[in-house]
């Protein structure tokens, strides 16, 4: 592991070119992203002194050779011709510096036909609400906390076009929305497609370490999938999670998403559960014979937390959210109980199996504890999220009328 590890695009349109600009002097190893005609095709790290350029031919030489005469730029432009209409989702909460970074980088979209929500929960302050105004994108406030309050009131607030989610510590590259566009065009039975989230910077300890653990991508790496019934065999809906994708990068049809329910508000951050909500949403649609496409070339860059109290109490948050993900599941079908208790021998080998799904990218200078805190959030997941659907349960359901910037 290397403390102020450099993060670089390593993109190759018809000759080799690298975009070495985050790299720095200080930096004992550099973090690329391979990408040909902007599609990434995997990672590496590159150390210092290392020419990039035969780094990138020793590992990825056959793909780059294989893709650069394709015609993936062609079938971008055969989807932008004819593209839907996309609203982008921001919910946020007293965060305005980096939602300010998010919609300059939706401003950039290469996207013919889109426009941008920012919804703002429970804010102590207006300044969510300046940032928006400011930008001249369309502003909602949700007063009751939670992540799905914010994503349930996204759907009150729009018809039947496609939703792509974003949070507001990212940043999408330029082609995020065609890219997600160009999944549901050659999927077009899929209700919910995912793109790859990468990170922004990797300067910090706390930072290389959450990519170790997985980040944001959960060893989904870069190859298009997939998931529906005609693929539960292979990779249940149930386990291991979340391999379909990541509420930090997703788009919905609308429909898809208002026929399982919505979100569950007592999942997701700002409720005692903090997360897990996307995962279950995911889970649901599959179960109800849906269909996921993940397409990595609909890339979001996102800053990971830079301290090491921030990365343990996101782990432990993980861990709580994912158990009382399965609580919501079981508590909502329960007869999905048989098929989790055979999943479980595999589920608790995971746990601690330095060669699983879980463990097998953590170094050896993980710090332990952290690993140790996860499990512990496991333990209280069920707890939690039976907590949260009391606190739910004793807020108004009525949202205040919505408030819209122009």
């Amino acid at each position: 592991m290397s403390v102020g590890m450099a993060v670089a695009d390593y993109n190759l349109p018809s000759a080799a070119t690298t975009d070495m600009s985050g790299k720095s002097e200080k930096s004992q190893q550099t973090w690329l992203l391979v990408r040909v005609h902007t599609e990434p095709i995997g990672a590496l790290v590159v150390a210092a002194g290392e020419d990039p350029h035969a780094a990138v031919d020793r590992k990825f030489g056959p793909a780059v050779a294989e893709r650069r005469d394709g015609d993936f730029l062609a079938r971008r432009a055969a989807v932008l011709r004819d593209a839907p209409p996309i609203t982008v989702v921001v919910c946020t909460r007293d965060q305005p510096e980096a939602l300010a970074t998010c919609l300059d980088s939706v401003a950039r979209q290469r996207y013919p036909d889109f426009q941008v929500l920012v919804v703002d929960n429970a804010p102590t302050s207006d300044v969510t609400e300046q940032v928006a105004r400011a930008r001249g994108v369309r502003y909602v406030r949700e007063p009751r906390p939670g992540l799905s309050n914010a994503r349930n009131r996204a759907l009150a607030e729009t018809g039947d076009e496609i939703l792509a989610w974003l949070d507001d510590d990212e940043v999408a590259d330029e082609h995020w929305l065609a890219e997600l566009a160009r999944g549901f065009a050659e999927h077009p039975e899929a209700g919910v497609v995912t793109g790859a989230v990468v990170p922004a910077e990797l300067a910090t300890a706390a930072q290389v370490w959450f990519e170790e653990f997985g980040g944001h991508s959960k060893g989904r790496g870069f190859t298009a999938a997939v998931f529906s019934p005609a693929t539960a065999k292979v990779q249940s809906p149930l386990y291991p999670l979340p391999p379909f994708g990541a509420g930090a990068n997703m788009a919905w049809r609308a429909a898809a998403a208002r026929a399982i329910g919505g979100f569950d508000p007592a999942l997701g951050a700002g409720t005692p559960a903090m997360g897990g909500e996307d995962t279950v949403a995911f889970a649901k649609v599959l179960l109800a014979g849906g269909t996921i496409a993940y397409r990595p070339a609909a890339l979001t860059r996102h800053t990971h937390r830079r301290d090491l109290a921030g990365l343990e109490r996101q782990l432990f948050g993980y861990g709580v959210g994912l158990t009382a993900g399965y609580t919501s599941l079981v508590l909502g079908r329960p007869a999905l109980v048989p098929r989790l208790l055979r999943l479980a021998p595999t589920a608790l080998r995971d746990l601690r199996n330095p060669d699983g799904a879980r463990l097998a990218t953590v170094g050896p200078d993980f710090p332990a504890h952290i690993l140790a805190n996860n499990r512990r959030g496991m333990l209280q997941g069920p707890a939690a999220y039976l907590r949260g659907r009391r606190e739910q349960r004793r807020r108004p359901r009525t949202p205040e009328p919505a408030e819209v910037a122009a």
